[in-house]
């Protein structure tokens, strides 16, 4: 059973150089929608990090994409056209090693693909991060799902983090890919909600957060009943809910 939405440990570094942190998996829809709804529900969840899917790619998208940085109180990281779509966002509390965005291979007739990726640290946890938008056909999708884990394990981190919108469910060949690899955060520890799309209907799990195994999942959902996140916002900002995790990333050796 999902913990109350309240429960959700705040961000904080830990005496013994670990740390908590917030992490938002968000597809914004190239924010084609309210845009200021969609500032206030990343701004209500306080994320470290915040990982996107359909950023905007065309004209001006690296103005659009600062300008959401600049409303949640946040700065971009990496991504967005380069990576075709993905994107992550991060607090000040990051301090960023270096960062890399990743095209996939084109199926011709089928949507680009790509890999936001980042290597941050926090006190003295250093974390891989990489945020994704896997394809609607299933076995390209699939091979997509090996190259994540491939391109995780490159980031040459002891702890990784990975999330963004499967385009498929927990019962799915992909989701289930990595879910054997990797611990999937809402199964590890839920909160809150679980079903990320649609928020009109919320009926399925497409959207996720993962994370290497010495990573501790606090909890990880969807964000209903969270003070600052209101029912009229989810639905104004965007076609798919948020999931956010707290998580604690233990301090380099």
């Amino acid at each position: 059973m999902a913990t109350s939405p309240s429960a959700l440990p705040t961000s904080r570094t830990e005496p013994d150089g670990s740390a908590v942190i917030r992490v938002l998996s968000y597809n914004i829809r190239s924010m084609r929608d309210d845009t200021d709804a969609l500032a206030r529900v990343i701004r209500a969840c306080a994320p470290d990090l915040v990982l996107i899917q359909e950023a905007p790619r065309f004209f001006r998208w690296r103005k659009k994409l600062a300008r959401l940085a600049r409303a949640s109180d946040l700065v971009v990281l990496t991504g967005g056209a380069t990576a075709a779509g993905p994107a992550i966002l991060s607090s000040l509390r990051a301090t960023v090693e270096r960062t890399e965005d990743l095209l996939l291979p084109l199926t011709p007739g089928l949507h680009r693909r790509g890999f936001a990726t980042a290597v941050v640290r926090f006190g003295g946890a250093r974390l891989g991060v990489l945020s994704c938008h896997l394809s609607l056909h299933k076995d390209e999708r699939l091979e997509q799902g090996g190259m994540l884990l491939d391109r995780l394990a490159g980031l040459g981190t002891e702890h990784a983090i990975a999330g963004g919108d499967l385009n498929d469910r927990p019962t799915g060949r992909t989701f289930g890919l990595l879910a054997d690899s990797l611990q999937d955060c809402w199964a590890t520890a839920p909160w809150g909600g679980e079903y990320s799309s649609t928020p009109a209907d919320p009926h399925q799990r497409i959207d996720a957060i993962f994370a290497t195994k010495g990573v501790e999942v606090l909890g990880c959902g969807v964000p209903t009943g969270r003070p600052g996140v209101t029912q009229t916002d989810l639905r104004a900002a965007t076609d798919h809910l948020p999931v956010l995790a707290a998580l604690r990333v233990p301090a380099a050796l």
